[in-house]
């Protein structure tokens, strides 16, 4: 579609904007990138690129900054395959090589590491709760008065309840309440717990232990607590240290979006397979048209479980960007993989 020439001046119009967030000239394009065009001839070839819709102008400058069909075009057609430096791939490395006993630590840990080396912020979403079966089931006590009710899922999700145990229960009451659990529960997915638990384990509790009511309660608020979907973020507020983003009630408007984790796991909770690239209007969300995202999933033994989603403006740098997001979820799914087998031995 485009000349060698407008492709040159395409790119360094990009080059131009990722970097300093600001309109270009036709001047000021040939004094940077030494362009081998006069700027009459730099001037036209913007004109055409302009009626492409590949670049636009703004309303508060004669220059020109790239479209969202502009980006639309670059990511699909000229950008190189994803690079990383080495310093990436080294911090890469670095955090998969830890040893982890808790999916949601290395989860939590792979959201942090991502947005401190993009600037921007990251979301992982969490393995779906139907996805999740219950391994095992604790108490640990703490005092007199408290327990940690631990329960554990086959995919490495361990969840802790500090809970208050009624002074008349006993020891050999809280034995008898991980028994009956341990055997009516474990092998069950999580999200079925709500109907099994008053159907098979409320009447079993009602015959061995004392105070079975209260007990009862707790465990289905744990269960429901263990149920919800998990939403991983790193750098929420990353988004108020990029320069275009002056519009402070709509800054506002997408922190309190992403304070609503249901809703945000809602929205991004249909990620295609493999690497992709929404930008601006594709994300179908007005607090977003600013915004593009880059997204992929992550695997635990060959099955997909969840998402990586890195969001940021329209000008990031999106080779780097996505070379990153490839390599996380790479990485992520191999180290899940092996854990879950441990959990299997």
């Amino acid at each position: 579609m485009l000349t060698e020439r407008q492709l040159l001046i395409f790119r360094a119009i990009i080059d131009h904007f990722i970097e300093t967030v600001q309109p270009v000239g036709s001047k000021n394009l040939l004094k940077e990138n030494n362009l081998p065009f006069s700027s009459a001839t730099i001037r036209n070839e913007m004109s055409v690129l302009e009626e492409y819709g590949f670049i636009e102008k703004t309303h508060s400058s004669s220059g020109r900054i790239p479209s969202e069909k502009g980006y639309r075009f670059y990511v699909d057609s000229l950008l190189d395959p994803p690079k990383l430096d080495k310093q990436d791939i080294i911090s890469i490395q670095s955090l998969f090589s830890e040893n982890y006993f808790e999916m949601e630590q290395l989860i939590q840990k792979s959201a942090l590491m991502l947005s401190d080396l993009t600037n921007y912020t990251s979301i992982l979403l969490g393995p779906a709760s139907k996805q999740n079966r219950l391994s095992g089931f604790r108490f640990v006590p703490i005092n007199r008065h408290q327990a940690m009710l631990i329960l554990i899922t086959d995919q490495g999700h361990i969840d802790n309840h500090v809970v208050t145990i009624p002074e008349t229960m006993t020891p050999s009451d809280m034995e008898r309440v991980v028994n009956i659990l341990n055997e009516r529960l474990v092998g069950l997915p999580i999200d079925q717990m709500k109907a099994v638990i008053p159907a098979e384990v409320a009447e079993l509790l009602r015959s061995n232990v004392v105070n079975h009511e209260l007990m009862l309660s707790i465990l289905q608020e744990s269960f429901q607590q263990i149920s919800k979907e998990k939403v991983y973020f790193g750098g929420k507020t990353n988004i108020l240290n990029q320069p275009e983003f002056h519009d402070f009630t709509k800054v506002r408007e997408l922190l309190r979006l992403m304070d609503q984790e249901k809703d945000v796991y809602q929205l991004f909770s249909n990620i295609p397979q493999g690497l992709h690239v929404k930008i601006g209007t594709e994300i179908n969300h007005q607090l977003m048209e600013n915004c593009s995202i880059i997204t992929a999933t992550y695997s635990i033994a060959n099955e997909h479980v969840g998402g990586i989603v890195l969001l940021g403006p329209t000008r990031m740098e999106y080779d780097r960007m996505m070379g990153l997001v490839d390599l996380v979820s790479r990485d992520l799914t191999t180290v899940l993989t092996r854990l879950y087998h441990d959990n299997q031995k």
